[in-house]
């Protein structure tokens, strides 16, 4: 893996070296610029993860390259930490009003300095991952976060949540309200693992499918819960009409009206205490199977791995 990559802005020479020194023995790839412009440029040239930025400096001073920094597209998205030698809070508003997403005062210790460009990263490594639409950790955080919990040895549970009829939603009334849908679903899962507590993580895996690492104690009545609040929340999603049919009419790639039943959800649990998991990808395939087994019932259905390492033959079950 490529060392993250640090540009450096910073006019006074001795102090330029010594951040250079630091940066680079905390295991950075580190670039340098005397001034403003010269950060501007290089930060467009060769983009780095993350710019130490001062704030006076010739030619350009620090809120001024923040501002070019952010009003460019390659350089929009790099985290920016500013330097400066003034402790007034006006300055660091000024900066972080401008765009900046941290910053550092003169002097410095090593430590903070490093820790401070370290959650920056972090940060837009998961902004990088987030759902747009939801807000949400995205694939990368999540199996991040999955790895974080295997590594860790403890058991958890694993929810993964699935609109059922989605498609035909999406088609019936149109993109806008499509997205409606799914954040409804994101905003009852969020506030339901909140309402449940034991550390939950939820993650957008993408379109209508999320995820829930919980407790293996809290969750199936989570699952449980996120069902019953979102059949709920479905009859506000229809139009009066079609709610009284309970179905929609859609018309498929041959131009036939099909009818297809409102949207429910198919939830698949799996539980580490039951059926021990050593790697990630073991984990999706039986909440990949177990939701293809859901999907073949009717309604909002959680769908629970069953069998445990002492009994892998016994039957899977699944309650409405």
């Amino acid at each position: 893996m490529n060392s993250p990559r640090v540009l450096v802005a910073e006019d006074e020479p001795h102090l330029r070296e010594v951040l250079r020194f630091q940066l680079e023995a905390a295991g950075f790839e580190v670039l340098v610029a005397e001034d403003g412009q010269k950060a501007v440029d290089l930060a467009l040239e060769r983009p780095p993860d993350v710019v130490l930025c001062d704030v006076m400096m010739p030619h350009l001073d620090g809120f001024e390259v923040v501002k070019r920094l952010r009003a460019a597209y390659a350089t929009r998205h790099i985290p920016i930490v500013m330097l400066t030698a003034k402790a007034e809070s006006d300055d660091k508003v000024h900066g972080l009003q401008g765009g900046a997403n941290d910053y550092i005062t003169k002097p410095w210790q090593q430590r903070e300095l490093v820790l401070r460009i370290r959650n920056v990263l972090e940060w837009s490594r998961q902004q990088r991952s987030a759902s747009p639409l939801t807000g949400l950790p995205g694939n990368l955080s999540i199996n991040d976060e999955v790895e974080r919990r295997l590594s860790g040895g403890d058991p958890f549970a694993f929810l993964q949540i699935d609109i059922d009829f989605f498609k035909a939603f999406n088609d019936r009334y149109g993109y806008a309200r499509g997205d409606k849908a799914i954040q409804s679903l994101a905003r009852i899962i969020v506030d339901t693992a909140q309402q449940h507590g034991g550390g939950s993580f939820v993650g957008h895996i993408g379109g209508d499918d999320f995820i829930v690492v919980s407790s293996p104690a809290a969750a199936e009545a989570l699952g449980r819960q996120i069902l019953e609040r979102f059949d709920a929340c479905v009859r506000e999603l229809y139009d009066a009409e079609d709610l009284g049919r309970g179905h929609v009419e859609v018309h498929n790639r041959r131009h036939v009206l099909e009818r297809f039943p409102l949207m429910s959800l198919t939830i698949a649990l799996v539980s580490t205490d039951r059926m021990p998991v050593t790697h990630l990808a073991q984990l999706t395939d039986i909440a990949q199977e177990l939701k293809a087994h859901g999907k073949s019932m009717s309604g909002s259905v959680l769908v629970n791995e069953r069998r445990s390492a002492s009994d892998p033959e016994a039957d899977r079950s699944a309650a409405a």
